[in-house]
């Protein structure tokens, strides 16, 4: 099969764009990337690029309501229904098509941000079918203050309806992130100390824009489970798991809550990797060429030389 962007047909009749970049030869495993909220999966290419150089290949795909081929009333929204729960299953669509396509190689699941908290519902539900997990940009269990979020997000789906954008709900969250850089030069200031990759986020109209009220509820309804002793007593013991994120991403404000939670519930094989001073996205930060290949340096341990 070639490299390149394809379209990945889920259980629903959903047409999602989506992307494979192969290493030269048979891979040594595939690493399943699931982005994050306001971006999409083109914004991996050179982690793709990287990662081939090394032998691994790359699937990943465009979330529901994500990327270029979203509809413009789809855009920030994954379902009127349901949402949180047909991305999770669009993620076993897309692992059960490499599976096919790269019979016996490993896969390996990535996620960051958004794509990290949808990850860890993915792999409480398939850690069978995974060589292993990493999370970026992550974090554990959140403040008790989020039940007021909850609750403020109904709200606005009360007045706005469920594709409505709450202006109030996007000053919660992006607002929020950026406080700690005041003054900032850009509102996304809180991604990277790297001010070019701030920049091309910025001007890349598939990134950064609002989501609606129904997607807002379907995030902030799933988060207080994910990284429950319930939850994870469904993943396997023996799963290696990654966890790697900037000392001042402001979205991983509990990352230790969640690094915790996977030590206490006796994860044998769990790496953890703070780097001091970066921010949310460590892949697109002034130090990602150590990030990459710390990342490529765990791959490498759970497959083997």
């Amino acid at each position: 099969m070639p490299g390149g962007e394809f379209e990945l047909r889920t259980d629903d009749g959903r047409s999602l764009l989506a992307r494979r970049w192969l290493p030269e030869g048979r891979p040594r495993a595939v690493v399943q990337i699931a982005h994050g909220l306001s971006e999409h999966s083109a914004r991996y290419a050179r982690l793709a690029a990287a990662l081939n150089a090394a032998g691994y290949a790359v699937y990943t795909n465009d979330n529901r309501g994500h990327g270029p081929k979203a509809a413009p009333a789809d855009l920030g929204h994954f379902a009127d229904d349901g949402g949180w729960g047909k991305v999770v299953g669009d993620f076993w669509t897309m692992n059960r098509l490499i599976a096919k396509e790269q019979p016996g190689v490993p896969i390996i699941f990535l996620g960051h941000s958004l794509g990290s908290f949808l990850g860890q519902d993915f792999v409480a539900e398939h850690s069978d079918a995974l060589a292993g997990a990493a999370y970026s940009g992550s974090s554990g269990k959140p403040p008790a203050i989020a039940t007021l979020g909850r609750l403020i997000a109904r709200a606005e789906r009360l007045r706005l309806g469920k594709r409505g954008k709450s202006q109030l709900l996007g000053q919660m969250w992006f607002g929020a992130y950026n406080k700690p850089f005041a003054p900032a030069r850009t509102e996304f200031d809180w991604l990277s100390r790297d001010e070019k990759e701030v920049d091309a986020y910025v001007a890349d109209p598939c990134c950064g824009f609002p989501f609606t009220t129904q997607l807002a509820i379907d995030v902030l309804d799933a988060l207080p489970s994910l990284s429950s002793p319930q939850s994870l007593a469904r993943i396997r013991r023996d799963l290696p798991i990654y966890v790697f994120s900037g000392e001042r991403d402001p979205v991983g404000a509990n990352i230790q809550g969640l690094i915790d939670a996977l030590k206490s519930a006796g994860f044998t094989r769990l790496t953890t990797r703070i780097y001091p001073g970066a921010r949310h996205e460590t892949l697109n930060e002034t130090n990602r060429e150590e990030v990459t290949r710390d990342l490529i340096a765990w791959l490498d341990a759970v497959v083997g030389k």
